[in-house]
């Protein structure tokens, strides 16, 4: 199978090497050669255009007035909404394959389940995307535990497609869903983290409004 596609991969080259041969032999240098600056623009420029433009849009979405004017709003400067809005891409597609991942055995299901995984990613990804100053503070989420969490559920998931398994490698599974479902929960932590400023606000709003119902109920 992968010889095959070495072998798609390496034909627009082999063509365009036999034209040029051929262009040679036959003594019509410039109608082959022509033909093989034809063949070259079908098979390798346009190709290579189409796959940098997929990648820059796949990179970084357009960013919109409204976005640019709460990114202003709160005071920060392009350097700084070019570090957010990368962070946050990268943050997002991960997210995203995380989702499927976690959806891909019935192992990863039960973490999710357990450990609201994707839940909190999400949530957290929302509380970002409110404030931005906050980046900060969700640096061991979105630089290590997040795209740590991607990658070994990725490798569970090849290794769990094996089509033949040995006791070794259930015995790496088990020790792999081990360490899932430990950063599984450094997730769902940094949410928590990442919230407690809210909880305690809303703590202070509590009790100022009790003492408010107490002042008023003994009047």
């Amino acid at each position: 199978m992968k010889k095959k596609k070495k072998i798609r991969k390496l034909l627009p080259t082999i063509v365009l090497v036999l034209l040029l041969y051929f262009a040679v032999e036959m003594g019509f240098p410039e109608f082959f050669a022509f033909l093989a600056l034809g063949v070259a623009f079908v098979f390798f420029i346009i190709p290579s255009m189409t796959k940098k433009k997929k990648r820059q849009e796949e990179i970084l979405p357009v960013l919109t007035k409204e976005k640019e004017s709460h990114y202003e709003q709160l005071g920060m400067t392009d350097r700084e909404i070019d570090l957010f809005r990368n962070t946050m891409n990268a943050a997002k597609q991960q997210i995203v394959r995380l989702q499927e991942n976690m959806s891909g055995t019935a192992k990863l299901k039960a973490i999710d389940l357990r450990q609201n995984t994707v839940k909190a990613s999400k949530a957290l990804f929302k509380e970002l995307t409110k404030d931005p100053t906050k980046l900060h503070l969700a640096n061991h989420f979105l630089y290590t535990h997040l795209p740590n969490m991607v990658d070994l559920t990725d490798k569970y998931i090849e290794i769990n497609n094996h089509e033949l398994k040995n006791k070794q490698t259930y015995e790496k599974l088990e020790e792999s869903a081990q360490i899932i479902d430990q950063v599984a929960a450094l997730i769902a932590q940094d949410y928590q983290k990442f919230v407690e400023d809210d909880l305690e606000d809303l703590d202070v709003e509590l009790t100022v409004a009790k003492q408010s119902l107490k002042r008023d109920n003994s009047l």
